[in-house]
């Protein structure tokens, strides 16, 4: 009886902060990328649509994901607590056993679902496909997530929770077989004109100067600009069909960008992701939302899960991670993002991150294992690691790529990403002040949030797990013929 009479009051203290309406809620998840559109000042891309939204709503700055790696970070922000906590930390687990959430954990679609959304995890408009429909979660046996796939679906069922996860700025791979020249090709690279180029573009100093490397850029970037065509296409579909009145948009990024040194790694390059929210005008804006506005408040993707939920008229659960950073009862502001790389596949590792407005501490539980770790997928699909590798051991490199090659890695890092925004100079070791007292604090502030958030990075898996993804990636890509265990 209390339960009821608990819900109860809570229905009716939603009723009455919305009447009887609730916003629609569209996530627009962009794979794979950072900051790499026009409004963030990108070069060498086209991001109309993506600009306009930022125009017409609120752009964030610094937002960051809880690990450089999808399943990681969607499991986490997908119930709001961190993957290092609910053991969904590993890249790829939980997927054939008997795994549950920790009891009062749950999938956001389904505290959703308890107030009246339909929930759709968008793949189709109008026939077309728009969306890939990745999950990639980390955990399998939470019954239900979705309750449809087709934009057709969403106007006859309001008010929606609605997920398009893109489909450009991935890999397609063709050939598993041939080492020497990978056939993988970008997915958006089709889908409009090529305004980047080898020519004209300008590569992260980190890697040599090399044609395949300005390749592999303009490629990117062009991909980034085939994305926003396809969000264009929905923000139109958005306009056209009545909903963008009632609709608040967030578009994101799951982790940062598809490159050799950004994807899994804890630099920003595989951390900072883009962040805009728009809201509708049918709907009372919240008293800290400003169209048109630039934020440069320190924002996990963490913190999306509460502000989601509050966006519903739903209260943030007890115990949940995060802090709500948009609506009328917004947390305190962060000082610091934290995040986390484990397993990614076969490839055992422990990395955790501090990120601050202006340093990024860096803490590399394996000095021995770096860049240059095997990863059959990166090797197969990325090219310019092999070449860095060849040009290696012809003695090309020099600088910042070869410091990049070198077996070990810092046990810390420090970087001032005002100054340095590659990330290339390491200050752990300086004497300055300045440095060292943002060395202290954010080397404290990891250690008490280890703790208090129960990291499990401390348990390794045992080898009886870790050993069928060694097979596993063998057989999809093969093992190069440098690699002897």
């Amino acid at each position: 009886m209390k339960i009821l009479l608990s819900l109860f009051f809570i229905l009716s203290f939603q009723s009455f902060c919305f009447g009887d309406k609730r916003p629609n809620i569209l996530w627009i998840v962009g794979e794979n990328l950072k900051l790499d559109l026009g409004c963030y000042g990108a070069k060498n891309v086209k991001t109309p649509n993506l600009d306009k939204l930022a125009s017409e709503g609120e752009r964030y700055t610094k937002v960051f994901s809880t690990s450089p790696v999808c399943a990681p970070s969607r499991s986490a922000f997908f119930v709001g607590m961190y993957q290092t906590t609910t053991d969904t930390h590993n890249m790829r687990s939980h997927r054939v056993d008997d795994y549950r959430l920790p009891d009062g954990v749950r999938p956001i679609t389904h505290r959703l679902k308890d107030v009246g959304y339909y929930t759709s995890n968008l793949k189709t408009m109008n026939g077309e496909d728009i969306g890939s429909g990745k999950l990639d979660l980390n955990f399998v046996n939470e019954g239900k997530l979705y309750d449809g796939s087709k934009w057709e679906e969403l106007k006859k069922n309001q008010p929606f929770f609605a997920q398009m996860n893109t489909l450009e700025c991935e890999y397609d791979i063709y050939d598993r077989n041939t080492w020497r020249q990978p056939r993988v090709e970008w997915k958006g690279e089709k889908e409009h004109e090529k305004i980047a180029t080898p020519e004209n573009v300008t590569p992260p100093p980190y890697y040599p100067d090399h044609p395949i490397v300005r390749q592999e850029w303009a490629r990117y970037l062009n991909s980034v600009s085939g994305m926003d065509k396809t969000i264009g296409k929905v923000l139109r579909q958005l306009k056209k069909d009545g909903l963008a009145e009632n609709t608040i948009v967030m578009f994101f990024g799951d982790n940062g960008r598809i490159e050799p040194r950004g994807i899994h790694w804890c630099y920003d390059t595989g951390l900072h992701v883009p962040m805009i929210i728009r809201w509708p005008k049918s709907y009372p804006a919240p008293s800290n939302y400003l169209p048109g506005t630039v934020k440069e408040e320190v924002v996990s993707l963490i913190d999306l899960t509460p502000t989601t939920l509050g966006f519903a008229g739903i209260e943030k659960p007890f115990g949940m991670h995060g802090r709500i950073f948009l609506g009328d009862q917004v947390g305190p502001q962060r000082t610091y993002a934290f995040s986390a790389r484990d397993r990614v596949d076969e490839t055992v590792n422990r990395v955790r991150s501090v990120r601050g407005k202006k340093f990024h501490y860096i803490r590399n539980y394996y000095p021995d294992r770096h860049f240059t770790s095997l990863n059959r997928y990166k090797e197969k699909c990325f090219p310019i690691k092999p070449l860095m590798r060849e040009l290696m051991e012809a003695g090309k490199l020099s600088g910042a790529p070869a410091d990049l090659m070198s077996p070990n890695v810092a046990p810390e890092q420090l970087f001032d990403t005002e100054s340095d925004p590659h990330e290339i100079r390491n200050l752990a070791g300086s004497n300055k002040p300045e440095h060292r007292s943002a060395l202290l604090a954010m080397r404290t502030a990891l250690d008490t949030w280890i703790v208090e958030t129960q990291d499990r990075g401390e348990f390794p898996e045992p080898d009886e797990i870790v050993a069928p993804f060694d097979k596993e990636m063998h057989d999809w890509f093969g093992t190069p013929d440098w690699y002897k265990k």
